[in-house]
């Protein structure tokens, strides 16, 4: 196969953009190298060291572990030109200036391989316009490359090609960066802001607009705009305020320099904003100064009030009866909407009618088809829904007569009627642009399938869109046993998958119930058995609440029974004779780390996020955690010059004590829940193809399961050890007596007891230590405050 092989990326510019998507690449292991201008004062390079501390301090992390930033090079263009020769992919991410991209361009030219791929990072400059600069033998290989921000997190970006690109070239990037970096890729059209932005800017104007038209305040119109209405939960002005107001200025004025009346019959609604105009005048540029339509200050939370030009409390929550409205079905929901008198309905329905209305207007204008928005909306502005899924969820033609009588009655944004293809032809009768066929090419006049490229064949289970056809996890493959807490399925009669179906996927007795029929099968029938399941989480531990019953009608028995059941589950699996492999997806806490530790081989998403936490609720680990802290202590230890136990046990230990988290695969790995031979994939949608040809290979290469083996212990004197340092806490007001007392007896298991120092246990004596604990724990009147806090809050109690 002719791969596109991306040894090393340059990045020019080491701004806000540039920087974090260096960041993202050594995320994925791929060499960076991050150039901006020389710097005047003290050495070349200033700039960009400067930008790459200052990666270390960002939060959200643009790094996997903040250390990480030290793998991006630094460069400048004074110095280091030679360096692009080496590069097969530069992307450039410099301000947002037509003639200074330009001018980049033609000082960079001389020094770019001839093979590489040159991208544009722009987010709404004209992508053939920038590509003039560029010698005609480049030009081919030219395209943008649109990353959102933060682009670890953010999944979306547009690629916009030139009429000169060649497709391969498109192709070519759009395989590297679905597979290489995680992301969902959808293909623009070169038109100003491209297509999430050109949708989204204009909405959050249309928002503002009607923000000021029915008199509402900032706290309230992002409680109505965010989880609510199926948004990114920082809703609109807090989402403006993390994006950048300077930023959000440069995307409305390229809305303005590069459209009109006669190109957008909205471009009167896109004057900048008084509200906008103002903090710019001000400085307030939103998170990156500290203060934007809101700011805080101590703990509390202001927002700014255009009026008297300052900030005031902010906290006000939007009236309930439209929360309740907002979970009605969306057909009910938007006529009970359109249908409001009060100023919140009012203004709801008016943003989702002029996302309907804006989107139809300019579908063919800016993208290839309805998929094409609706995918970019939501991987690019967090929606749940794009404006086209939420239109044909609700009755297409229902929802298209409501959006054009309000345009006849001049209450929306410009009289711009809806498309004809709206009311007539294959999408009325469709009742949809979304079919089993594919979605609307208003262009084309047809319903399109989506792009084949070789790379989609690594996702058994793409996201699909409303009235898509396409696989779904729920029902596919060959159900082989299921109950309503565990299917146990296979793809391929090579392979069983065990899902769990628990809420988050908690681990309650009937899936481990589950979980030992899929290992009794596998070895049966199976090459392997992989965990995995379609949705996040991966797991969030042991079911509480489902253990809670029998606590009270038997007592602590009962729940030594279930903590015993869980850990014999636990070395099922570790020591099962074929492979098993856990497909790791967003937060695996608790028993659900344990479950992966346990697991032969861990394949994990990019955004994993693993730890032990039963701490936060008064407990400790008990289904085998802290003992898997003691024997990889032990495992690390033997391969080690020295003879001490504690040094290893310590990061384990102090994990466990104060319930971290890896904030990444790539964290969690340093913390030690992942191995080095375990497997991080960038994409969330590949990790079940991954997982299933992981335990294929194991298996075709002779898997064995590990020896049981006893194991060195740190003893009491390394407990000792450990107990003085929680002394000092305690007694300098660090921890809680109750903390105190939490940590000892995760100290009492980890290092074995009251035993010897190398004293040679099993896993099974460490996991009776961990159940004993465990139970005197949840007979304790501060751990019942603290599960009950949990259980009725889903905040952690600190007492």
């Amino acid at each position: 196969m002719n791969r596109f092989n991306v040894r090393k990326v340059a990045v020019l510019g080491a701004g806000v953009m540039g920087a974090q998507i260096a960041a993202h690449l050594v995320n994925a292991k791929v060499p960076v190298v991050l150039f901006d201008l020389p710097a005047k004062e003290g050495p070349k390079n200033g700039i960009v060291t400067r930008a790459i501390e200052n990666l270390k301090k960002l939060k959200p992390s643009p790094l996997g572990v903040a250390a990480d930033a030290d793998l991006i090079v630094a460069a400048n263009y004074e110095e280091h030109m030679p360096l692009l020769g080496e590069c097969d992919l530069v992307i450039e991410a410099i301000a947002e200036r037509m003639d200074w991209k330009r001018d980049l361009y033609q000082k960079i030219a001389p020094h770019v391989a001839p093979h590489a791929i040159v991208a544009s990072n722009t987010s709404g400059l004209s992508i053939t316009a920038l590509s003039e600069a560029l010698p005609e033998a480049i030009q081919p290989r030219f395209c943008g490359i649109h990353f959102f921000n933060p682009p670890r997190y953010m999944v979306l970006v547009e690629l916009i090609a030139t009429p000169a690109t060649q497709p391969l070239i498109l192709d070519q990037l759009e395989t590297f960066v679905t597979s290489g970096l995680g992301k969902g890729v959808v293909r623009a059209k070169d038109t100003p802001n491209f297509i999430a932005n050109r949708i989204g800017i204009a909405g959050m104007l249309a928002t503002m607009k009607e923000v000021e038209n029915h008199g509402l305040t900032f706290d309230v119109v992002d409680d109505l705009t965010g989880k609510r209405l199926g948004r990114a939960s920082s809703g609109t002005f807090r989402t403006a305020d993390v994006v950048g107001l300077d930023t959000m200025a440069h995307v409305i004025k390229t809305l303005q320099d590069n459209l009109s009346a006669e190109s957008d019959p909205f471009y009167g609604s896109f004057g900048t904003p008084p509200v906008l105009k103002a903090l710019l005048d001000k400085g307030h540029l939103g998170q990156k100064t500290k203060a934007g339509f809101f700011r805080k200050v101590g703990r509390d939370i202001q927002r700014f009030d255009l009026a008297s030009g300052d900030y005031v409390p902010s906290g006000e929550k939007a009236d309930e009866v439209y929360g309740r409205m907002l979970k009605k079905p969306a057909a009910e929901r938007l006529r009970l909407l359109k249908d409001s008198t009060g100023p919140q309905g009012r203004f709801l329905w008016a943003i989702l009618r002029n996302g309907f209305h804006y989107a139809a207007v300019h579908l063919a204008n800016i993208a290839d088809t309805a998929r094409d928005v609706d995918l970019a909306m939501r991987w690019g502005f967090g929606m749940k829904q794009g404006p086209f899924e939420l239109w044909q969820e609700a009755g297409w033609l229902e929802v298209a007569k409501m959006v054009q009588e309000d345009i006849d009655a001049g209450k929306a944004l410009s009289t711009a009627p809806l498309p004809d293809w709206v009311f007539k032809g294959p999408v009325a009768e469709a009742g949809g642009v979304h079919t089993a066929q594919g979605s609307w090419n208003p262009t084309k006049g047809v319903f399109e399938a989506r792009r084949e490229l070789p790379v989609y064949q690594r996702q058994p289970f793409p996201e699909l869109l409303l009235g898509e056809a396409g696989p779904r996890f729920a029902n596919a493959g060959t159900t082989v046993e299921e109950t309503d807490a565990v299917r146990l399925w296979t793809l391929d009669n090579e392979v069983l998958i065990a899902s769990i179906k628990t809420k988050m996927h908690a681990i309650s007795p009937e899936v481990c119930e589950g979980l030992m029929q899929a290992v009794e099968l596998a070895e049966a029938q199976y090459q392997g058995l992989v965990v995995w399941s379609g949705d996040e989480p991966f797991s969030v531990g042991a079911d509480l609440q489902a253990m809670l019953p029998a606590f009270l009608a038997v007592g602590v028995a009962a729940i030594e029974d279930a903590e015993g059941f869980m850990q014999q589950t636990m070395l099922r699996l570790r020591y099962a004779s074929v492979p098993v492999v856990s497909a790791i997806r967003g937060m695996a806490l608790g028993g659900g780390c344990e479950l992966a530790v346990y697991s032969g081989r861990r394949v994990a998403h990019m955004e994993s996020y693993i730890g032990l936490v039963e701490v936060g609720v008064g407990l400790i680990p008990g289904a085998g955690g802290l003992t898997y802290v003691a024997r990889r202590a032990a495992e690390n230890a033997a391969s080690s010059t020295g003879k001490d136990l504690l040094p290893f046990l310590t990061e384990g230990f102090t994990a466990a004590a104060m319930a971290k988290v890896g904030t990444s695969a790539i964290e969690s790995r340093a913390i030690g829940y992942l191995l080095e031979s375990d497997l991080i994939v960038p994409h969330k949608d590949e990790l079940l193809f991954v997982a299933l040809n992981e335990a294929k290979a194991m298996f075709r290469a002779g898997y064995r399961a590990p020896h049981k083996r006893l194991f060195p212990v740190a003893g009491r004197d390394g407990k000792a050890t450990i107990l003085g340092q929680l002394v000092n806490m305690r007694d300098g007001g660090f921890i809680s007596q109750h903390d105190f007392h939490i940590a000892s007896l995760i100290a009492n298991v980890v290092t074995g007891g009251d035993v010897d120092p190398g004293t040679l246990v099993s896993e099974e004596y460490l996991m009776t230590l961990e159940r004993q604990a465990f139970c005197a724990l949840i007979t304790h009147p501060k751990t019942q405050e603290r599960i009950l806090g949990m259980l009725n809050t889903g905040k952690p109690v600190r007492n």
